[in-house]
């Protein structure tokens, strides 16, 4: 290194000390006088948490215990040995090896530079110890097993040496490379995040933001709003066809997200296949509350939302039927106001098809880690301050279900390495969180996820009305996919026994989103199809045939077996009590919380 060179990176060290310094007293400055911190990343309250639940009834296994401990000690006596040989330029042997498919250590110093050899394979050693640990316990609750053990391995992920500045040789070689600028462009990255992120929870940028335009290259397929209340418009999608199936489609996506994942772009839509395929399409968009909004609860946006849609789409169309399509809470939220007017004789839902949906919560995945009675009470707490449940928070929470791939990935590059990430339609999605009414939080977290009262005949009562699934006469197509981690397939397919409709269960691959958004000229996963609805989901996959491409003409082919009927295609804008409002994809989707 010339000694040019050497002054200017030394020159850059102080000035990444200076403003390092001035970042750290930022974020002192922002906390100062906050109680505001989200439960599920509190450090004391975790730290509350796995105390107590290591106090809980646990037994340990002392044999395997100190098996565990014995094979650390000697891995770690094996990995000095090794090392020393590796710095005295001799042959090493490795020692404890990276899983195959972990990325976090495919630079080549991770093997062929000593030191960071050492870095990286005592992390692996000590990991293997902490997980040793938990398997050596038996405790007497599961959930409480998954909890510990879910949060070892957030603890285990975060102290990887590829998270730190000079024990990751990517970053290092960068520091070299850029004379030490991608440590300044790093903080000033943290900084800009750190800006835009809640007291509660830090958010972290996945994309390039600038490359991506609601109604430019995302949500492109051309509609108009036809009707709006406090909670949703409603879009009426161009029809493609003069003739369309008579009875149109609804969708009802999550309100915890925005619609547009299921109209990407034309290549990735949802939207545009069952426009393609000779359907009238519409769907609702939710608002991005604010606390003016937060005495709507559940039950409000079950009334706002799909029963309003429900009203203006048979008012539009002229048809008296309606095919409902609910993708996650969306598909929790129709399923609830299915049985709802099934019970009071309204039968305009002629089909039910529900997108990676939960009926039955005992099975909640990984989300199911966040939530305790104490988390519940302090997340309430939180959401009743202020009118709304950020959903910065719930998007750090569901990032952190892969933590590797969706936080710190992310942590490096940006911050570490200094560099901008790449544009990435799905992650522009993911990153544009929405808020939910605190009410709506509250109703929905704690009735659906901690007392799974929806399964339970008459355990929700609205306006009088008993809520019982087994009221769902309709027919219902249930789509899971096999890898999903925030709605396990199982945990779906238990909604098959509690519906009373004709039942159809397809398991799509791959994972939540990209298993769901599969067009047929993708086909790049295929899809598993059994007629037959064992009592588990187990004897299902046993009896499943598994066919080639996307689950899409499957699902399309079903829909219009239960009516065939063609109208001339109901064009947006036209019925004179619902013009158009504004060209889709609207104003509340556009509505960020950055």
């Amino acid at each position: 290194m010339q000694q040019q060179d050497h002054n200017e990176i030394l020159d850059t060290l102080n000035q990444y000390a200076e403003q390092f310094n001035s970042m750290v007293q930022k974020i002192l400055t922002r906390q100062a006088g906050s109680t505001d911190t989200a439960a599920m990343f509190d450090p004391e309250h975790l730290q509350t948490l796995l105390t107590s639940k290591l106090a809980e009834n646990v037994q340990v296994d002392t044999s395997k215990l100190i098996e565990n401990q014995m094979a650390f000690m000697r891995q770690q006596t094996e990995l000095w040995q090794q090392a020393t040989k590796a710095m005295f330029g001799e042959k090493a042997e490795t020692v404890a090896a990276e899983e195959r498919g972990d990325r976090r250590f495919s630079h080549s110093d991770w093997s062929e530079n000593p030191v960071f050899n050492y870095l990286k394979q005592a992390y692996l050693i000590n990991s293997k110890m902490l997980q040793g640990m938990m398997d050596s316990m038996t405790f007497a609750d599961p959930k409480s097993a998954e909890q510990v053990k879910f949060y070892t391995r957030q603890y285990i992920n975060s102290v990887a040496p590829t998270n730190y500045l000079f024990s990751n040789p990517e970053v290092c070689e960068e520091i070299l490379k850029s004379k030490g600028q991608s440590m300044l462009k790093g903080i000033e990255n943290f900084m800009r995040d750190l800006e835009h992120s809640p007291l509660e929870a830090f958010k972290i940028t996945q994309t390039d933001m600038s490359a991506f335009e609601l109604g430019g290259n995302l949500a492109t397929t051309p509609g108009d709003i036809v009707y709006q209340n406090d909670l949703i418009q409603l879009i009426h999608y161009t029809p493609k066809k003069a003739k369309t199936y008579a009875p149109p489609i609804l969708f009802v996506p999550p309100f915890i997200n925005k619609y547009y994942i299921l109209d990407l772009d034309e290549k990735k839509s949802a939207v545009k296949g069952l426009l393609d395929a000779g359907f009238s399409v519409f769907m609702i968009s939710w608002v991005n509350p604010d606390k003016s909004l937060a005495d709507h609860d559940f039950v409000s946006y079950m009334k706002h939302g799909p029963i309003a849609a429900l009203d203006v789409v048979c008012d539009i169309t002229g048809q008296p039927k309606v095919n409902m399509v609910g993708f996650c809470v969306g598909g929790t939220l129709s399923a609830m106001t299915s049985a709802y007017l099934r019970a009071q004789g309204d039968e305009r839902i002629l089909s039910l098809t529900l997108l990676t949906t939960l009926l039955d919560f005992s099975e909640p995945g990984e989300i199911g880690n966040y939530l305790t009675e104490e988390s519940l009470n302090a997340m309430e707490q939180n959401a009743d301050i202020k009118g709304v449940y950020d959903g910065r928070i719930l998007g750090l929470s569901f990032s952190l279900l892969r933590e590797n791939n969706l936080f710190w990935s992310y942590f490096i590059n940006n911050y570490l390495k200094g560099q901008d990430p790449a544009a990435f339609d799905i992650l522009y999605w993911n990153s544009d969180a929405t808020n939910i009414t605190s009410a709506c939080f509250k109703q929905y977290v704690r009735t659906m996820y901690w007392e799974n009262k929806l399964k339970t005949p008459g355990a929700i009562v609205i306006d009088g009305v008993p809520i019982d699934l087994g009221n769902i006469d309709m027919p219902v197509y249930f789509l899971s996919t096999i890898a999903d981690h925030i709605v396990l397939w199982q945990a779906a397919y238990q909604g098959t026994q509690l519906v009373g409709g004709d039942t159809r269960f397809v398991l799509a691959g791959s994972g939540h989103l990209a298993g769901v958004i599969n067009p047929p000229d993708k086909g790049k996963y295929p899809h598993w199809v059994n007629t037959e609805l064992p009592d588990t989901a187990a004897s299902w996959f046993d009896g499943a045939e598994q066919v080639e491409g996307s689950w899409w003409p499957d699902w399309h082919q079903w829909l219009a077996t239960h009516d065939s009927t063609k109208v001339t295609a109901p064009k947006p804008g036209k019925h004179k009590a619902y013009p158009a409002v504004e060209a889709a994809p609207g104003s509340y989707v556009k509505k960020r919380l950055d």
